[in-house]
């Protein structure tokens, strides 16, 4: 799209737009530029508990990129699935999941490309929350097509399951019109935490990927990257 008609465009789609990377030169990293501190107070211990609760899990969060070979198990990935978006309860005919959205308007789909899991054909699979299954979009092995999109990152390719986000705007901006961008980001973040979390639970390990060509990854998903694109994706399996 050319910066012409990123300026017909409302705002959020624009900025959408605008902040796409394509191939090419990559942006100018600028040096951090650190803050003078005004004053220190000391604040008490946290807690961990020890165990597996949640501050232990909490404290065991890393960021994985190297994986074994063995596959993630259909529990293993229903359980990641549900951490992520599944229904926790229904109440007066709604619906609310494990993870926070604004205004409950649920923009973002969650799309996972199988590399290795046990009982799945490797492809790519859409998660349903309401039924709480996968429906197969695409068979075949997409880890060599993954791994280019996101700027030639191994472990998408190495890893048993890639998890990407795809934003539906029209969700969110028939209720916050062009500020829905905002918040569709942050949606996609209290995804990211709570899967880390749930995986780091299973003994297993995660990483998230922001940076990706999103109009690859987007003919990956089959998306138009207009009325649905991704937004972030992830990988799990279990740690080298």
């Amino acid at each position: 799209m050319t910066p012409q008609a990123h300026e017909r465009l409302p705002i959020g789609d624009a900025y959408q737009q605008a902040t796409k990377y394509h191939r090419g030169p990559g942006p100018r990293a600028l040096p951090t530029q650190p803050r003078e501190p005004k004053g220190s107070h000391t604040l008490p211990q946290p807690l961990t508990d020890g165990g597996s609760g949640l501050w232990s899990v909490i404290q065991a969060r890393r960021s994985v990129r190297e994986f074994l070979a063995q596959p993630l198990t259909r529990e293993q990935l229903a359980q990641l699935l549900w951490a992520t978006q599944g229904i926790r309860e229904v109440q007066d005919g709604y619906a609310f999941r494990t993870a926070p959205s604004a205004g409950a308007c649920y923009p973002i789909d969650t799309y996972v490309i199988a590399n290795r899991i046990s009982g799945l054909t490797p492809g790519l699979y859409r998660y349903e929350v309401n039924a709480a299954s996968l429906t197969l979009l695409r068979e075949g092995d997409l880890s060599a097509a993954i791994a280019s999109a996101c700027l030639g990152q191994d472990m998408a390719a190495d890893a048993p399951a890639v998890f990407a986000w795809a934003a539906v705007p029209a969700r969110a901006k028939g209720r916050y019109k062009e500020r829905a961008y905002r918040y569709i980001y942050m949606d996609a973040g209290h995804l990211a935490q709570n899967l880390y979390l749930a995986a780091t639970a299973l003994g297993l390990g995660c990483c998230t990927i922001g940076a990706f060509f999103d109009d690859e990854v987007n003919a990956i998903l089959g998306l138009d990257g207009t009325s649905e694109t991704a937004v972030y994706l992830a990988v799990v399996g279990v740690p080298a």
